[in-house]
Order: C-alpha cells, then structure tokens, then sequence
C-alpha cells in the first residue's frame, strides 16, 4: 500500500459561527491543499470533515499519518472512545449522546478502508503543515463560506 502523510485543521469564528477546514495530503514528495469553508458549524465540526475530506481524497487504500492539532479526534480514536461510543449506542460515559455522529460514523468507514495513525500535534507552534491547514480554513471561512444547511447537525 502508498503510504500518505495527512495533516489537517479546522477553524471557526464563533462556535457556533462561520467555520472552515484545511488539509495537505503528502505523497512521494507531492502535495494536494484542500479546503471549504461553511457558513454556521462548529470548530470540532470542521476538525472532523477536515479528517474525512482528506481520506475521501484517497483513490485507493493507503497506510496514513494523520496529524491534527485536534485533541477531540486523536484522543477519540487513540482513546478508543470512539469504539465505545458506538458500542454504546452513541452515548459517552456520562450517558449523553455524541455530538457529531454522522462524522464519526464517516471516520470509522474509512479507517476500515485506510490504515490510519492519528497524531497530535500542538497548533500554533510553528508546525508548517498545521499553520498551513490553518491558513486554509481561515481563508475558507472567510472567503468562500458555502450558504448551505447539511452541518447544522448537533448545533
């Protein structure tokens, strides 16, 4: 299998506001930027479709590094809370429902695809990838909001 380097950011302005998502996918010394940006979300929102955007790019199954300034989704999937939370009926320990089921419904699809390490990484401490992710969801959110209504869900 290609091996894939993923880094990936989402940002909102407001929470919920105007958000947006970045990512770069890495193969073979090639580089793909993708971003969109979304007129009400939330942050944890963008994190997560920045994560499933960047999979779907994937033409075929690969070995991925995925690395995200996201706690929410490398501890959800390093944790094995997102294992469990589906077990569970998507409810968490404190017997709340899940937010943002219908992404992490898409995440667990494709990580049965691709095989996927998620890893941290601090934002905003001069990681070039993850300040670029950043720059692309920023810039997605402030230029290029979609008016649509389908990431309404949980807000």
């Amino acid at each position: 299998m290609k091996s894939v380097e993923i880094y990936t950011d989402g940002a909102c302005t407001g929470n919920p506001g105007k958000g947006g998502f970045g990512a770069v996918l890495i193969y073979n010394g090639n580089e793909k930027q993708i971003s969109r940006g979304y007129r009400k979300t939330t942050n944890n929102r963008m994190e997560l479709m920045a994560a499933v955007e960047a999979l779907k790019m994937l033409k075929e199954p690969c070995n991925v590094t995925l690395y995200s300034d996201s706690k929410y989704l490398t501890d959800a999937i390093n944790q094995q809370w997102l294992y469990s939370w589906q077990k569970n009926g998507w409810k968490k320990s404190d017997k709340k429902s899940v937010l943002n089921t219908d992404l992490w419904t898409e995440i667990l699809r494709l990580t049965k695809i691709h095989n996927v390490s998620f890893i941290w990484v601090k934002g905003h401490a001069g990681n070039n990838y993850n300040e670029i992710c950043d720059s692309l969801a920023v810039n997605a959110y402030n230029n290029h909001a979609e008016n649509i209504d389908e990431y309404y869900e949980n807000l």
